[in-house]
């Protein structure tokens, strides 16, 4: 790899883990564990290796301290420091070793004490080498081979990372996990310590020869940094990929809700929004969690108010129009889950709900109300109701999608007909007298259960 191209890579490697750490940062901030705190300091690291690492800021550290090669031991130590704590990482993740306490305590302390002597040694030996001379910041390793402190500085800089690398595999492989994203990253994450190992690989032998005089296998030993840059930006993934997918997730479900939101909350009681900023959360790029959160209980508020003006019909012409409509056997017909069904009954009984709020709000209006009176009579639960919290998301995210459901429609425009030509009945049939007048007029919610069994006899009659 050029210099040219070395400082690219290594600049951007460094620009990315240096945004993934303020991301930790804002999540370290919010739950402060042992874990988290590790992967942070480990990303800040390893951003600032990469920004030295690189020969722009390679040379630019020569110059401010007037050795050349100066670079390289920050570099050296700072690539140390990350595997040591992925590898104290791994330590931690292990549910066998967290089953013993004391156990995990005495190998933390061990490998931890072997990570601060490593350093310690590469320091007193680097500083008593001659690095007189101008550096090239991608063969130090062989062009200073020759000289007896460098090699005990590469050797146990390169025996360190070996033990720190392949161990951090070997957990990685004994590892299992719950959750198939945490699996997927975790073996993400011991690829990348195997990619890192080849730099290694390729270092050890450009390094013999050179300190032999032979400088045939440079080329090689440069190579090796082409494979700590790969391993660098797997490992980046494996720290951080299930995160960044969960994210994307939470961004897309706060968008998929927005119709739902809009129905139930925006239509029914702009108040029972957390802020006015609640419509536009969803451009939010940050703290998404919180906003998906916020979205689920605004919307099931706005479900609650509704609920005095739910109808029993709608659910009940879902379930007829389905009914026919796999009956038929069109082409155009899929039999849909219990789930589904559900979901769109849900979804016509709270369009249903919406608009008869908004007639008796304009009825209200005209009459110079001071707000609308819901219908008298029992309440009606909406479908899905005794759904688990740890199911509401998902439930939620099926009945936004319904809502715009052919089958929603079509049971909609059923219960406007049979609405009408119930109002038509009444308005033809003789008048009653003032006590079954008074009668029917306290009772609409009977009327509505009456048109709803009538409903399902007619879709299981279909079914039949």
């Amino acid at each position: 790899m050029s210099e040219s191209a070395s400082n690219v890579v290594y600049l951007a490697i460094a620009l990315i883990d240096f945004v993934i750490a303020g991301w930790k940062c804002l999540a370290l901030l919010r739950d402060r564990t042992p874990t988290l705190s590790l992967i942070t300091v480990n990303f800040v690291a390893s951003g600032l290796v990469f920004a030295m690492a690189a020969p722009a800021g390679y040379r630019m550290l020569g110059e401010l301290t007037g050795v050349p090669s100066f670079a390289t031991l920050p570099v050296y130590i700072g690539i140390l420091s990350c595997f040591s704590l992925l590898h104290v990482l791994t330590m931690l993740w292990d549910p066998r070793l967290r089953q013993s306490p004391a156990v995990l305590r005495r190998q933390v302390t061990v490998w931890s004490a072997a990570y601060v002597a490593a350093p310690a040694a590469m320091v007193a030996a680097f500083c008593s080498a001659d690095l007189s001379g101008p550096a090239d910041p991608l063969k130090f390793n062989t062009d200073f081979a020759d000289e007896p402190p460098i090699q005990v500085f590469l050797g146990i800089f390169l025996a360190t990372l070996a033990c720190a690398t392949l161990s951090t595999y070997r957990q990685c492989r004994t590892l299992r996990p719950e959750g198939a994203r945490f699996q997927r990253a975790l073996r993400s994450f011991g690829t990348a310590m195997l990619f890192v190992f080849g730099y290694v690989v390729c270092s050890v032998p450009a390094i013999v020869l050179a300190a032999s005089g032979n400088h045939a296998l440079d080329t090689v030993g440069v190579l090796g940094s082409t494979f700590g840059s790969i391993g660098a930006l797997i490992t980046s993934y494996g720290l951080s990929g299930a995160a960044v997918g969960a994210w994307l997730r939470e961004r897309r479900d706060i968008k998929a809700l927005q119709p739902l939101w809009d129905l139930v909350v925006e239509g029914v009681d702009e108040e029972l929004a957390f802020s006015v900023d609640s419509a536009r959360s969803h451009r939010l790029a940050w703290n998404v969690g919180f906003n998906l959160h916020r979205r689920v209980i605004e919307i099931l508020d706005g479900m609650r108010a509704l609920r005095p003006w739910v109808s029993p019909l709608p659910a009940a012409a879902v379930r007829a129009a389905h009914a026919q409509e796999t009956a038929r056997g069109s082409a155009d017909a899929r039999r849909r889950s219990e789930r589904e069904l559900q979901a769109a009954a849900t979804a016509a009984a709270l369009r249903d709900a919406a608009q008869r709020l908004q007639a008796a709000r304009r009825e209200a209006a005209l009459r110079g109300q001071a707000g609308p009176q819901p219908p008298a009579g029992p309440p009606v639960a909406l479908p899905g109701e005794d759904t688990p919290a740890s199911g509401e998301r998902q439930r939620l995210l099926r009945v936004a999608q319904a809502l715009t459901d052919p089958l929603v429609s079509t049971a909609l425009r059923a219960v406007r007909t049979q609405r009408s030509a119930h109002e038509a009945a009444k308005t033809a049939a003789p008048a009653q007298t003032d006590e079954g007048a008074e009668a029917d007029e306290g009772s609409p919610g009977a009327e509505e259960a009456e048109a709803a069994e009538r409903a399902e006899r007619s879709g299981r009659a279909d079914r039949q």
